[in-house]
């Protein structure tokens, strides 16, 4: 797979927008990584410090007010996004992404998830 994210950049991007997400009712649950070196089948780890060569990145935000709204988000070194989300009981799905190239280009990704899931106006 090409190395095209910096994994530890989009962890960033999420870092950055927590606190926001916080005092909007956004819990952040831990992140996941998976580690392309070791032997299928790969485990999700939570201590990035167990990943020697990181080919995904995985979170979960769910709301505290909003009863049932969640998002999964999983980034892959390759430049693509897989977003799963529950909104309300009628309204579920999957999030259509574009490739993305850069840390930057999932922060302005993530936002426009957030706000959709979320119902944030401004979601940082």
């Amino acid at each position: 797979m090409d190395h095209v994210m910096d994994l530890d950049e989009v962890v960033a991007e999420v870092t950055a927008r927590r606190a926001a997400w916080q005092t909007a009712g956004i819990v952040v649950d831990s992140v996941t990584w998976r580690d392309s070196a070791t032997p299928w089948p790969q485990r999700l780890e939570t201590d990035r410090a167990t990943v020697s060569d990181p080919d995904s990145v995985g979170f979960h935000l769910h709301s505290s007010h909003k009863h049932g709204a969640e998002l999964r988000l999983v980034v892959f070194r390759g430049g693509w996004v897989d977003a799963d989300f529950i909104a309300d009981i009628d309204d579920a799905g999957v999030i259509s992404t574009p490739a993305i190239s850069s840390a930057e280009a999932f922060g302005t990704l993530i936002d426009t998830c957030v706000a959709r899931v979320f119902s944030l106006q401004d979601p940082t």
